[in-house]
Parts: structure tokens; C-alpha cells; sequence
């Protein structure tokens, strides 16, 4: 998804940002939360279910090659449907966007974001897949800035993404947060304590 040269930007501008904040940064870039599997078999079940109607209605099969080829259905839409392309399509916008949603706050208790001392930390999450995009901060930051500027913040990441500049929208979104993060959070001489770096899974 990104290229090792891109990383180490990425993790440049974290560590530049955290020099005028005491806040923390974390970036996560997910190819997909979910792989949805359950998509393909639900399709092609109700396209099997279906079958049989249309063969009784439009053939003299018997009883048998119906069957064979409710089943034959079943598995070629179930093989044509699992691939990831389509597997994507099938399942709904509204399940897409929260397992997403999910695996964006599992990954910020996971990386550590919410044991920060002054809970001023920042995740910058993203999943390509599902479109999703979220920036989540940690009580002490969020109890001072209003979801709005976030807000800004994932709609300049989102804009760089769509062009296929995904470590550009990375470090847009880094410098708008390390800003956000220096007026409220400004440095108290402790080392940072979470890695400057990316995860991408």
C-alpha cells in the first residue's frame, strides 16, 4: 500500500510534529477491516433458493437436475462471488462502515493511544477498502477541540487519498494534528513514549 520510503516519511513528520506538543501521534493504514466472507455465501444461497422456481417455471427438468443445478449455482456464485472486488460490493455500506469503525478503536487501545500520561493522544486511521477514515483523540484533547477541526482534518487526508497519494494525505493530516496538539498541549520536557511510525496491516 505504501512503499518503505513513504513510511519513513510518514514517520518524519510524526516525530517533527511531537517536537512542539507533549501530545502523541499514531498512524494506522488498514487494507481492510473485515474480509466479509460471509458476503459471497449469502448471495449465492439466495441465488440457489431462487433457481429452482425459474427452472419449473421455464423447463421439463426433472426433480434431480433441478437439484444438481441448484447446487451448481450455489457453488459457482459462491466461487464467483468471493472475488475480493465484488465481495466488497456485496456487503452493505452500513456493516462496512462499523466494522471499520471497530477496528479503528481496537487499534487505538492496541497502539497504546489512550495510555498516554496527559491522554493527549491522536489516531489517524484509515481503511481503504471500506472508505473509512477517522481521526480519534484521546479524552484530554477531545474535551478542547471541537469535532469540526477532526473533521477538517480526515476531509484534506481523504482528499490526497482519492488522488492515490496516500502518504502525502498521511502527513497532511500528521502537521493539521501535531498543530491542534502544540496549542493544547504544549511540550512538558518528558520523552514521547509511542513509536513514530505507521502500522499498516
Amino acid at each position: 500500500m505504501i512503499s518503505p520510503a513513504e513510511r519513513d516519511r510518514i514517520s518524519a513528520a510524526i516525530h517533527a510534529a511531537e517536537q512542539a506538543t507533549s501530545g502523541e501521534i499514531v498512524c494506522v493504514l488498514m487494507h481492510a477491516a473485515s474480509t466479509y466472507s460471509y458476503a459471497p455465501i449469502l448471495w449465492s444461497a439466495a441465488l440457489a433458493l431462487a433457481a429452482p422456481w425459474l427452472l419449473v417455471a421455464f423447463t421439463a427438468f426433472s426433480v434431480v437436475k433441478i437439484l444438481v443445478a441448484q447446487i451448481a449455482v450455489f457453488v459457482i456464485a459462491g466461487l464467483a462471488l468471493s472475488w475480493t472486488p465484488l465481495r466488497m460490493r456485496l456487503a452493505p455500506r452500513a456493516v462496512k462502515r462499523t466494522r471499520a469503525h471497530r477496528a479503528a478503536m481496537e487499534q487505538f487501545f492496541a497502539r497504546g493511544v489512550s495510555r498516554t500520561k496527559n491522554r493527549m493522544g491522536v489516531m489517524i486511521f484509515v481503511s481503504l477498502a471500506e472508505h473509512y477514515a477517522h481521526v480519534i483523540a484521546d479524552d484530554g484533547i477531545a474535551a478542547r477541540v471541537g469535532h469540526s477541526e477532526w473533521q477538517a482534518t480526515v476531509d484534506a487526508l481523504t482528499r490526497e487519498i482519492a488522488d492515490g497519494r496516500i502518504a502525502d494525505g498521511f502527513i497532511v493530516a500528521i502537521e493539521r494534528c501535531g498543530a491542534v496538539l502544540a496549542e493544547h498541549a504544549p511540550p512538558d520536557g518528558e520523552a514521547h513514549v509511542l513509536p513514530d511510525r505507521i502500522y499498516v496491516l
